[in-house]
């Protein structure tokens, strides 16, 4: 058994490996070349124009929940409506250019192209919720208050931002991984111009080890589990006799509140889950609810949002993924 098992997350990392590695690519020019202030002057303001925005970049950009969270929380503070900070919360870690790779590979074309309409669909819905409940915006930081970060170009708050001392100059940053890149070479990052070698170089830099740091525990845990639910005949049965029909929505559901998995990571989970006998339905559930509900996005909306607008988050999630789910498995 134990040989078999080692032997079945071989093949699943064989199989995940080239997906990945394409991903990440896109991944790191995603994040070196697409300027940070384009993408804020697209998701503020109010309106479904800035909903639609913040959904459609949300499913791009390369970033888990984690990532997205000091993003969401800086248009907050500029003045960005309720609505399309909860799409982006949405939109941004339920997929990415490296997990849509992935679920091709492993659960085909249909299933792909149904997750990404999917996750479209669940922020502008969510965003449509978050403005109906808020009457009106934020008051935005003053431009006082606020500073440019010298390696992405994001406006941060001060009082609130990572900071380094060098030059007898303080600069501000949205994130350790900005913080982290600038004070290796801060002279790449000072005077505002850097050179194309010098960009494509953060961009393998931010690929190939960041993201990986970033989210390649999360995905070894993934194919850990996807193994053991495929190798392991006890827990195949399991999930063949039971969760075949309306309970796999409920254990999915679950599942994917508590246990947080990144959308890249969660893939060959599922793909494990569907071929020992779940719903197919109930797997689109799970690869929906898992990647939005972490702890770190809960605990955030908690505070910045208030009890109300989190029930309102979580509710919107699961009435949403079990619809979107179950239509899935009637086609």
């Amino acid at each position: 058994m134990v040989v078999q098992y080692f032997i079945v997350f071989k093949d699943y990392l064989i199989d995940v490996l080239p997906f990945l590695a394409i991903g990440f690519l896109l991944s790191g020019l995603i994040h070196e070349f697409v300027p940070s202030k384009w993408v804020e002057r697209r998701l503020g303001g109010g309106g479904m124009k800035p909903i639609l925005h913040s959904t459609l970049v949300g499913t791009i950009l390369p970033i888990c929940c984690f990532g997205a969270l000091p993003v969401a929380v800086s248009l907050r503070q500029k003045g960005a409506r309720l609505g399309p900070v909860l799409a982006f919360l949405v939109a941004t870690p339920a997929t990415s250019v490296a997990a849509l790779l992935v679920a091709y590979g492993f659960m085909g074309l249909k299933f792909t192209i149904f997750i990404f309409f999917a996750v479209i669909a669940m922020g502008l819905v969510m965003g449509l919720v978050g403005n109906k409940v808020e009457g009106k915006a934020k008051a935005p930081v003053p431009p006082a208050q606020q500073a440019l970060d010298p390696v992405c170009g994001m406006n941060v708050e001060v009082g609130k931002a990572a900071k380094t001392e060098y030059g007898g100059e303080t600069y501000y940053f949205c994130c350790s991984h900005c913080q982290q890149a600038f004070e290796g070479s801060p002279e790449e990052y000072i005077g505002g111009s850097r050179q194309v070698a010098h960009r494509v170089k953060h961009v393998f830099r931010y690929a190939f080890v960041d993201m990986v740091k970033e989210i390649g525990p999360e995905l070894l845990l993934g194919l850990a589990l996807a193994a053991l639910v495929a190798a392991v005949a006890p827990v195949g049965e399991f999930v063949g006799a039971h969760f075949g029909g309306g309970l796999g929505y409920l254990f999915s559901l679950g599942f994917g509140l508590i246990m947080y998995i990144c959308s890249t990571a969660s893939v060959p989970l599922v793909h494990a889950f569907v071929s020992q006998g779940m719903n197919i339905g109930a797997g689109m559930v799970l690869l929906l609810v898992g990647p939005i509900t972490s702890w770190g996005t809960i605990l955030v909306l908690r505070k910045e949002f208030g009890g109300k607008i989190l029930a309102i988050y979580l509710a919107v999630i699961c009435v949403m993924s079990l619809a979107l789910g179950y239509c899935f498995s009637l086609i």
